[in-house]
Parts: structure tokens; C-alpha cells; sequence
């Protein structure tokens, strides 16, 4: 059999994409869990992961702590399968080991101070913000939806017994804006339960949450990522049905309001089959923002999405990794996106971080009756969509979601990015084509990528020692490699036209002197850039496409062809393709192999395009490329390689500013690039 999840019976006449209905996520999660449980011979077995090598935690001589840390995540998140199974089956066992029994008695030994297995309190370690915070908000948020499933079966006695380290830790010091939600969930359930509470700290928690509300449904967390889905959604809607209706209404209005708004792109965000972009931190974490599918259906509105929809991208999101093989490291999910990969992780994952990418089974809390199980399976907005590209804008969050019916990818496009960090700074995220890690040699897919030729970097001169006579940093053998953008600029649409800017460096070093004005227009199956470069020195730059990963060690077939208006490289695995067509701007284009950057195999294509500047004082530049994709093995026809019939450059333009152009589409369309004041409008 396949070592991986597959569907036994499938309800092809209720869900006729997936075939998944609420038994098969019964019998999803139950399968997971057994892979879970392996080791797992008893109910006093505490329930832990081999450590993987790596970033993650804990390291080796890491402090005790550590490791209780991380056997609580494990025993937390895995309940985020196992409440909802208890929920709607009481007595449901794994491995002969009744769920319900063996968490009850592992989280009392948790909470129980010296026990064996429990965790510290907070006075115990040096004042500061631990992980136990994050898996405290995780277990009480399915405790005040469920609390049936584990809590109410404790005696009096041993609920007391538990609640020294449950209120510790819950009026502990907290971090940032999304983990006071944490603290929220807990203080609010220790109240709901009749325990006595510091009010003043909990209010306090959820102004400062509110505060974060941006727009669009979107709240602020460091950038813009889909923590703003899963918890400032996810877990404050389930804190406004259970606790906050009745007593912050006004706090909760403002959540549910948020919550409502947000349905109205969240479906945009996913592919035609539900795939989910590999897109921000915590990639580990994948299909946890499909819980706002079931949330959706917690709302006061329940008909803000259509619940056949719903479920279908929720079940596709869940079956894009679960049937794959290569997604189980040691029996559970691995530490990456479709295999075990160190280079996209943070080192606050462990071994069982993993599993709040199940938090999409609190569906299992919806009634039988509920829509979100009863409603046929249909796709929504691509059935219409045929094979044009749909493009929503985000302007509080600075985001452009794009969905391509010719392709059934879905794209992000980010645009308030403030470092380098390639979970957040590429060009464009695609569903089916998951990002690349960047390549110090040049070639990054989908990203500028700069050198320096400046001569003063090259010596490690400082280059603003003659204005200052200061010094700064300027390191000679880090400038010979390749960098990628450090922050994301969203400047805004105008007339069908997106505008960014990537600022290749930031002051002190000559900041206004290393920008990337990004002007796109979004066509079937891929875009047109016309990006104008403001480098002030000698440079040299690529732009890469999607890259191709050598599945099974298949590499990429690579063919190039140059006519007198354009340059074109394609290049093909199976299942996926990808153009790059050069109209201006460039010097050549070209290919590279790259090991151990791709998120589905160790070696992979890019195709890209490079260019070299070496005037001391180089002149602004446009340059207009076509970067395209497919999904699957067709031709590409001389129309899909021709997707610009005519190229207008102008030094002025009509509204005078410099350098920009009018661009005629083959299709007829013609649209005119005018970065006017773009520096004016930048936003981040």
C-alpha cells in the first residue's frame, strides 16, 4: 500500500472534485494519528518525537526546559486533531488506546508541578516570553469550543490541582501582537470556569489586538502573513462565539466584523484544486489557514461563503500534502512544505509543530446539518472563470491576489515586505510552483537579484566616506555575491497597473540610489514587468522565473530561441512549464541548476534573465519581460510566446515624468506605465 493517506470509499456524488465528506475527515484524522501513536504502547506513555537535526529546538545541550517545551507542543497540537475526534466520537481509540482517556491524563500530569512530566512555571525560568505561552492559547482554544472532549470529565480536586500552572502562565508575560490572543484564550476560559482573573490585563490584551485590525480583514504581524488568518481570525472567532459575545461585545463586534470582511478574498488565496501558496514564516505550518473554511460558518453571516466551495478547497488543501509520501518524516509530518527541507524553517519549530496545520478539523465541531457538510462540492468562482486571470487588490496589507483560470494556480504578489527574507520578498508566490530559496550565484527564482561592480565595493571601500568621512560596514568578499531585495514597496494600482519597488540596498548606503520601480499587468497564465531600474553604479542583475524541481531526478528540458523583437527561454518538467520572454533591457537569458533550494526536490531549474551595467554612471533602464507558466505538458503556441504586439518607450511621458511607456497587448489591450511620484505613494 502507499505510505500515505488515501481515500477509502470516496462520496463522489456529494464532493465530486475530492470525494472527502465528514467521515473521510474521521478517517483522515484517525489515520494521522495512528502514524502519530506508533510508540505510543500505553496511556502513561507521555507522547514525543524523535528530535530532527537541524535549526529547530531543542538543540543538544539545550536546558530541560527545552525539551518539556517541546513534549508540550506535541501533546498540544496533536490535540488538534484529537479534540475534535473525542467530539464527535467519545470513545474513539488509536492503537488501542482510548484519545480521550490518554490526553485527559497527559495534560493533568502537564499541568501538575512535580510531576515527571511537567511543565515548568514561570518563575522557574529567567522572566522573559516562552513557547508553553503559544501551546497554552492552542489547547483553550479548543477547549472553549469543546470543552466536553477532555475538561469537564476532571474532578474539582483535580482541576485545583492544575490551576496554579494554567493561571501562571496565562497572566505571564506575553510577545508581540499575536500572542496576546494566547494569553486571551486562556485567561477567558479560566473565567468561563469561574476562576478569579486579572479583567484589567485581559481587556488590556484585546485592545492591543484590536489595535493591529489594518484593514481588509487583515491585522499587523511583523509583515503581513497568514498569522493574520489563522489566529487574529481563526482563534478570536472562536473566542467571540464562546466568551466574547457575552462579555466584550464591542471587542467581539470588531473581530466578527474583521472576520466578515476577510471572506470576501480568503477563497482567492487558493488554487482551482485548494492547493495553498508556500508563502511567509512558519511554513511548516501549511493548510492552518484553511480553518477559516469552517470558521466561516461560526460567523453571526453564514452566507458569506458558499459552503460547497468551502469544503471543497479545504479538502483539496488537506489532500495536497497527506497523500504524498515524502510529506512523513518518522511516521508524522515533516519539518518543510511537501518534504522534510531545513532552509524555509524557523528555529522555533520542533518535531511536532507541524500539527497545528490540522487546526481545519474544529469542522468536525460543526453540526451534521451545517452547510459546510451538506452543500455539493463545486469550484466556485473558476467555473466562470475560464481562461482568463482574476486579480483582487489588498490595499491595507499591501497584497494582489491573482487567480489564473487558464493554469488554476493562485498567486500573491506582496507588496509591505521591510527585510530580505525570501518567505516574504519574492516577486510572486504560486500555489503550484512553491518558492525557491535564494541563490548567492545569481539566477534566484522570482527575484532581482543584484551585484554590486561599484569599484569601491569591490575594494570594500566605504562609499560614503568622502561625503562623511565616517565609516560604515562595506564588506568586499560579501559584496561579490548576489543579494536580493531588503524591503517591498506597495505604490498602489493605477489603470490596471500594479506598482511596487524593490530597494535593492537601504541607506546608510546610497538607499535612493539602489531602486527597482515594479510596474506589472497581469495576463492569462503568467505577467508582463515593465520595471524601471534607478541603480546609480556599476551593477549586474538577474530576474528569474518560477523554478522546476527534478522529481525523481527527471531535470528540466531547457530551449531557447531569439527573434528580432524578443528573447525567449522555456523550460519544461512534467506536469509543469514556464516561459521567460525578453523584449528589452537585457543582455541574455539563461539557465541554472540548483541543489538543495527547492521545496519539493534537491535539484532544480531556473531560467533567467541577466544584465550587466559597468557606466560609472548608468542610465535609468526599463526592462520588459514576459515571465509565463503552465500546468501541464501542451506546446506553448506562438500566441502564448507572443503576449505583447507593440512597445511605446518614452523619456516624457504625457504626465510628465520620466521614463516610461505604453504597452499594446496582443489581445488588444494597451496599457500605459507612468511611474509619476511613485516615490510619493510608496507604502510599507
Amino acid at each position: 500500500m502507499k505510505n500515505a493517506f488515501e481515500i477509502t470509499n470516496p462520496d463522489w456524488k456529494l464532493s465530486p472534485h475530492t470525494g472527502m465528506g465528514k467521515k473521510h475527515y474521521i478517517d483522515l484524522a484517525k489515520y494521522l494519528l495512528e502514524r502519530a501513536f506508533k510508540n505510543i504502547h500505553s496511556i502513561d506513555t507521555p507522547l514525543t518525537f524523535p528530535k530532527v537535526p537541524g535549526k529547530t529546538y531543542p538543540q543538544p545541550n539545550a536546558p530541560d526546559w527545552r525539551y518539556r517545551s517541546a513534549e508540550f507542543e506535541a501533546l498540544e497540537r496533536t490535540f488538534t486533531l484529537a479534540g475534535p475526534l473525542i467530539h464527535v466520537d467519545p470513545e474513539v481509540e488509536i492503537n488501542n488506546i482510548k484519545l480521550r482517556d490518554y490526553y485527559k491524563l497527559q495534560i493533568y500530569n502537564a499541568f501538575t508541578p512535580g510531576h515527571p512530566n511537567s511543565i515548568p512555571l514561570p518563575e522557574d525560568l529567567p522572566d522573559s516570553n516562552y513557547q508553553f505561552t503559544c501551546e497554552f492559547g492552542g489547547l483553550f482554544k479548543t477547549l472553549l469550543l469543546m470543552p466536553e472532549t477532555i475538561w469537564e470529565l476532571y474532578s474539582e480536586q483535580e482541576k485545583d490541582d492544575m490551576m496554579e500552572c494554567i493561571s501562571k502562565w496565562g497572566h505571564h508575560r506575553t510577545t508581540q501582537n499575536n500572542w496576546r490572543i494566547f494569553n486571551i484564550v486562556t485567561l477567558s476560559f479560566l473565567k468561563k470556569q469561574g476562576y478569579e482573573i486579572d479583567d484589567d490585563l485581559l481587556k488590556s490584551h484585546l485592545l492591543w489586538v484590536a489595535s493591529y485590525h489594518s484593514g481588509d480583514g487583515w491585522y499587523l504581524e511583523q509583515t503581513y502573513n497568514y498569522y493574520s488568518i489563522s489566529l487574529f481570525i481563526v482563534y478570536t472567532t472562536i473566542w467571540n462565539r464562546t466568551f466574547g459575545d457575552e462579555h466584550y461585545p464591542e471587542i467581539a463586534e470588531i473581530i466578527e466584523k474583521s472576520a466578515q470582511k476577510l471572506m470576501e478574498s480568503l477563497t482567492s488565496f487558493f488554487g482551482r484544486d485548494g492547493y495553498i501558496n508556500m508563502w511567509a514564516r512558519s511554513i511548516t505550518y501549511r493548510t492552518w489557514v484553511s480553518g477559516a473554511f469552517p470558521i466561516a460558518f461560526m460567523l453571526k453571516d453564514k452566507s458569506l461563503l458558499d459552503p460547497g466551495w468551502a469544503r471543497r478547497l479545504c479538502s483539496g488543501s488537506l489532500l495536497q500534502f497527506v497523500t504524498k509520501e515524502g510529506f512523513y518524516h518518522n511516521d508524522i509530518p515533516s519539518l518543510g512544505f511537501y518534504v522534510q527541507k531545513e532552509y524555509m524553517l524557523q528555529n522555533y519549530s520542533c518535531a511536532g509543530s507541524p500539527f497545528i496545520m490540522f487546526l481545519p478539523f474544529i469542522c468536525l465541531a460543526l453540526p451534521d446539518d451545517s452547510p459546510f457538510w451538506t452543500a455539493k462540492e463545486n469550484d466556485g468562482m473558476w467555473e466562470e472563470l475560464g481562461n482568463k486571470s482574476k486579480r483582487t487588490v489588498l490595499e491595507s496589507p499591501g497584497l494582489v491576489l491573482v487567480n489564473h483560470g487558464k493554469t488554476g494556480t493562485s498567486e500573491i504578489v506582496p507588496g509591505k515586505v521591510y527585510y530580505d527574507d525570501p518567505n516574504y520578498s519574492k516577486l510572486t508566490y504560486n500555489t503550484h510552483f512553491p518558492w525557491e530559496d535564494h541563490n548567492p550565484d545569481g539566477g534566484t527564482a522570482m527575484e532581482y537579484s543584484f551585484r554590486s561592480q561599484d569599484p569601491r565595493d569591490v575594494r570594500g571601500d566605504d562609499i560614503n566616506f568622502y561625503l562623511t568621512g565616517k565609516t560604515v560596514d562595506n564588506d568586499a568578499f560579501r559584496n561579490r555575491k548576489f543579494t536580493i531585495s531588503q524591503s517591498m514597496l506597495f505604490n498602489g494600482v493605477r489603470d490596471g497597473v500594479l506598482y511596487r519597488q524593490a530597494i535593492m540596498r537601504k541607506p546608510p548606503n546610497n538607499g535612493v540610489g539602489y531602486i527597482i520601480d515594479l510596474a506589472e499587468i497581469t495576463i492569462p497564465g503568467g505577467v508582463i514587468r515593465i520595471d524601471r531600474t534607478r541603480l546609480a553604479f556599476e551593477h549586474e542583475l538577474t530576474l528569474g522565473n518560477f523554478g522546476l524541481p527534478h522529481l525523481n531526478g527527471v531535470e528540466a528540458q531547457v530551449n531557447q530561441f531569439d527573434d528580432k523583437t524578443k528573447k525567449t527561454i522555456t523550460a519544461s518538467v512534467p506536469g509543469r512549464q514556464v516561459a521567460l520572454i525578453a523584449y528589452h533591457g537585457w543582455d541574455k537569458l539563461d539557465s541554472l541548476v540548483h541543489n538543495n533550494r527547492n521545496a519539493e526536490a534537491d535539484d532544480s531549474t531556473v531560467v533567467y534573465a541577466y544584465k550587466k551595467r559597468m557606466a560609472q554612471n548608468p542610465p535609468m533602464e526599463l526592462m520588459i519581460t514576459a515571465l509565463l507558466h503552465k500546468t501541464d505538458n501542451s506546446e506553448w503556441t506562438k500566441e502564448e510566446l507572443s503576449p505583447v504586439k507593440n512597445i511605446e518607450i518614452l523619456d516624457i511621458m504625457p504626465g510628465l515624468s520620466p521614463l516610461g511607456a505604453i504597452i499594446t497587448l496582443n489581445n488588444g489591450e494597451k496599457y500605459t506605465v507612468d511611474f509619476k511620484d511613485i516615490d510619493g505613494h510608496r507604502t510599507c
